[in-house]
């Protein structure tokens, strides 16, 4: 596609193309389901607008040169509108669009597994993924050095950042030419691993201790029986457990170290604070103290028994026969940072083109 520049010269409205280029997409289809939308009303991400967002990702990393897109597929509809949208006109030049097919489809997160594995054997350069914490989390286990760019369509997203679909095909789309190397926007996350006897568990955002006796709905969100929260970072401006240390201890993505929260009775305890747990849920949550949470140093959790969540799901049920630490990290996945992508592209001028030096006025 082409149009005309201001001197009557033709342009082309994308990227020459790189050869070899190529990035993974993979979008779950069940996230955004859980209990969470009976207790707190939220909101549902249906699938035909991940597909929609999977198409606009796709029509920007075409523009900016990605020569092949890799593409989960499933049974609930997002790969079929992708693949009824490739022939549509006015979305510009597409990749070339490969289906990466699993032997079984198991609705879990070791679909996710698969599909990240599958995508690193054959050389993406990056991963988009459609979903939320649990589906990041997921990936991350498999992912390696490769860079994740998890985008939220989930329900207590903290990890997953919230961009438009364009945006951040375009942000990807430049990684994966080589427009914009790795060293300069990328980082690798911190992480919390949580050791329970002979249990690993890997959390991207947080770990919560609570004296909820069985896993049962895997979501957490009954706040009375939250007793230590470790997050690997901390927004105020978060939904879900982080957001209690948030407000009161906030830490970066890339700080150095974490935070960690004792919470009790909100009736006897010395704090109370007011945090949104869950979409349409702001709990009254007693806190006994929060600090600094340094990396390296393992925490021995101090409850007896009860379960461990990691990012927001229960996982581990334990006794006083099987000691629990947590322990703040620096290898978690390596993560594309948008912002740094495009400030990189805007100071280079890469998606700039003109047939004259653009001279800004002199004040």
């Amino acid at each position: 596609m082409q149009h005309g520049g201001p001197n009557g010269r033709v342009r082309s409205s994308a990227l020459p193309i790189v050869p070899g280029s190529s990035i993974g997409v993979v979008a779950n289809p069940m996230s955004g389901r859980d209990i969470r939308r009976l207790v707190g009303h939220a909101s549902v991400f249906p699938n035909a607008e991940k597909a929609s967002m999977v198409v606009r990702l796709m029509a920007a990393a075409g523009a900016v040169g990605v020569e092949r897109i890799l593409m989960s597929t499933d049974s609930m509809g997002v790969a079929a509108g992708v693949s009824r949208a490739q022939n549509r006109p006015g979305f510009g030049r597409w990749p070339e669009l490969d289906f990466v097919q699993l032997e079984a489809i198991t609705g879990t997160a070791d679909d996710t597994r698969e599909l990240v594995r599958i995508m690193r054997e054959r050389g993406v350069g990056a991963i988009v993924l459609l979903g939320g914490d649990g589906t990041a989390r997921a990936a991350a286990s498999v992912s390696g050095d490769l860079p994740l760019l998890p985008l939220s369509t989930g329900t207590n997203n903290s990890f997953p950042e919230m961009w438009e679909a364009t945006v951040a095909g375009s942000a990807v789309g430049l990684l994966a030419t080589g427009r914009v190397m790795p060293e300069e926007a990328t980082h690798s996350a911190k992480v919390l691993h949580v050791h329970a006897g002979h249990t690993h568990e890997l959390a991207l955002v947080d770990v919560c201790v609570s004296t909820a006796m069985h896993i049962g709905s895997k979501a957490l969100w009954q706040p009375a029986t939250l007793r230590e929260l470790y997050c690997a970072f901390a927004e105020p401006h978060a939904i879900g457990l982080s957001s209690i240390a948030g407000l009161l201890h906030p830490s970066s993505r890339t700080d150095p170290d974490g935070v960690v929260v004792r919470m009790t009775d909100p009736t006897v305890a010395p704090y109370t604070v007011f945090a949104p747990i869950a979409p349409g849920v702001i709990a009254p949550i007693g806190v006994e103290e929060a600090g600094v949470l340094l990396a390296g140093e393992p925490h021995v959790v101090a409850l007896g028994r009860g379960t461990i969540a990691v990012d927001g799901e229960r996982e581990i049920e334990f006794g006083p026969a099987t000691p629990v630490t947590v322990t703040l990290a620096h290898d978690g996945p390596r993560v594309l940072d948008v912002r740094a992508v495009l400030a990189a592209a805007s100071s280079r001028r890469l998606l700039v083109s003109s047939s004259r030096e653009l001279h800004r006025p002199v004040r």
